[in-house]
């Protein structure tokens, strides 16, 4: 502490402490000998083990952790689920041929451009047992981090994993038109690909007190241009492993209010009634909840989030 009132040591103190100090220096010097000894034995006798990262070794295709921009929280939220000593599937290495031949398509939700053009996302389109909007402006978190964004982001992330796995990936969008597509052309985006599965990405905007995430699975519609009795029980085996996945990868508790164990069949949505190839949603939480948007904020989350689609559309592929 400095200040008016402090005042210097005693002389005698400061004595002591310099003897005290003297004393020390030989016996640091033999121990750091001694150190040095051992050391060098090790060296000359085997091989030192490698440094690690806190983190392990990155499965191929993932990225580099990036510095996080968590979304604020009101005063006493709980911080999220860690799970650190629970193993992601990705613990397990995949061969860089394992999805070699194979062709995945991945549907980021919405599109960020969608919000400046109304008129045309507005207009309906059949999807065979009804007609819904051509598309939506999707949820956003209360600082304005968008659904469109979050889904293009993670969807990138894990497109760069498959694509290390061997994977064709093709993206219904990549925020490269001005809005859209359609929920019809999103449907037939997997069939235009020759794809062995499709999946899409979203966030969900549920009530705030609500919190997790849940996989929409395809009921059976076979109802005007729509018939996708084929598709309905590989979808829910795609669904079953991207519930177990997605939860390992990330520790995200199964949506508590909305669905069931983390599955919902739906038959109201065209991009699952109008498919001709596997597929499922997964709202990968919910943005209106400070929680869920603590998480899907932060880099290293969405991260994770990428691995586990990835690892779940990995196993679809690779086991039967």
């Amino acid at each position: 502490m400095t200040g008016p009132n402090s005042r210097p040591p005693r002389r005698s103190t400061l004595l002591r402490a310099t003897t005290a100090v003297g004393a020390a220096v030989p016996l640091c010097l033999a121990g750091w000998l001694g150190w040095q000894s051992l050391g060098h034995s090790a060296a000359v006798g085997g091989t030192a083990a490698p440094a690690t990262s806190p983190t392990g070794t990155a499965t191929p295709g993932t990225t580099a952790p990036e510095a996080t921009t968590p979304e604020a929280t009101a005063p006493g939220t709980p911080a999220p689920a860690q799970t650190p000593n629970t193993p992601a599937p990705s613990d397990t290495p995949v061969s860089p041929t394992a999805l070699t031949g194979r062709t995945i398509v991945l549907d980021p939700g919405h599109n960020p451009g969608n919000s400046a053009h109304t008129a045309e996302i507005n207009r309906l389109v059949d999807i065979g047992n009804s007609r819904k909007q051509c598309d939506t402006t999707g949820t956003e978190t209360n600082s304005g981090y968008t659904e469109a964004e979050y889904a293009l982001d993670v969807s990138h992330r894990a497109r760069a994993i498959l694509a290390a796995r061997g994977a064709t990936v093709v993206l219904a969008q990549d925020g490269d038109r001005p809005w859209g597509p359609c929920i019809d052309e999103r449907a037939r985006a997997g069939a235009d690909a020759h794809a062995d599965v499709a999946l899409s990405v979203h966030g969900d905007g549920g009530p705030a007190g609500g919190s997790g995430f849940h996989v929409i699975l395809p009921a059976k519609v076979a109802a005007g241009k729509a018939d996708n009795a084929a598709i309905v029980e590989p979808s829910r085996r795609l669904g079953l492993l991207l519930r177990e996945h997605f939860r390992a990868a990330t520790g995200e508790p199964y949506a508590d209010y909305t669905a069931s164990d983390g599955l919902d069949t739906r038959s109201d949505l065209g991009g699952l009634n109008l498919s001709t190839v596997p597929k499922v949603f997964i709202e990968c939480g919910n943005m209106r909840n400070p929680v869920d948007a603590k998480r899907m904020t932060d880099p290293q989350w969405r991260q994770r989030a990428a691995q586990g689609i990835a690892d779940a559309l990995t196993a679809y592929l690779t086991t039967r």
